[in-house]
């Protein structure tokens, strides 16, 4: 069975809690938190909250430096998006959300950042800052023992945000690269 049928099914008799969709992809039965959170940009010290969304398309994803594999992945496939959108891409924000905030300073993040295309910004936070914002889209973000330390099961999907502010798609790091950038495209013209 493939994973939309499966998902239609899942939905259709109310399931609640986490589902499984795709790989590495994981998301939340919506629950309609309140939009507002107060972080912090890694970059430049300055607050970001909800409203800092309004007035320019943003692409957020949430995740977290120590991620072995899906954060820079998809990190690096979102600079190759912004390279392949070419001039369109000054009209989108992209925007790396740590899930945490414990290991994930403003000055870690600065630094993990480096590693890739300079136009992805960072936001950090208190657990209870991030709390807000993963509660407020819905995000998965899971502690997990591992060994003498810990990771974050997390959503993988890259949030599309209107320049209202509004959520209004999410594409998968996986996606094809036509099917990414049309989304990407359609979200800046919107």
């Amino acid at each position: 069975m493939s994973s939309k049928p499966l998902l239609a099914a899942l939905v259709a008799v109310g399931v609640t809690g986490l589902l499984f969709v795709g790989v590495g992809v994981l998301i939340r039965q919506r629950q309609h938190a309140p939009l507002t959170f107060q972080l912090t940009d890694v970059e430049t010290g300055q607050p970001f909250s909800e409203a800092s969304l309004v007035g320019q398309p943003t692409a957020l994803f949430f995740g977290f430096t120590t991620c072995p594999d899906v954060c820079p992945t998809a990190l690096v496939t979102a600079g190759r998006w912004l390279d392949a959108l070419g001039a369109e891409a000054a009209g989108l924000r992209f925007v790396f959300v740590t899930v945490d905030p414990e290991r994930d300073t403003p000055e870690m993040m600065a630094r993990y950042l480096t590693a890739f295309d300079s136009r992805i910004s960072g936001l950090s936070g208190t657990r209870a800052q991030t709390d807000q914002i993963i509660a407020a889209y819905n995000i998965v973000a899971t502690k997990v023992p591992s060994g003498t330390s810990y990771r974050y099961d997390h959503t993988s999907l890259i949030l599309l945000i209107d320049r209202q502010g509004h959520m209004v798609d999410a594409v998968d790091f996986h996606d094809p690269e036509d099917k990414a950038l049309g989304k990407l495209r359609a979200l800046i013209k919107r």
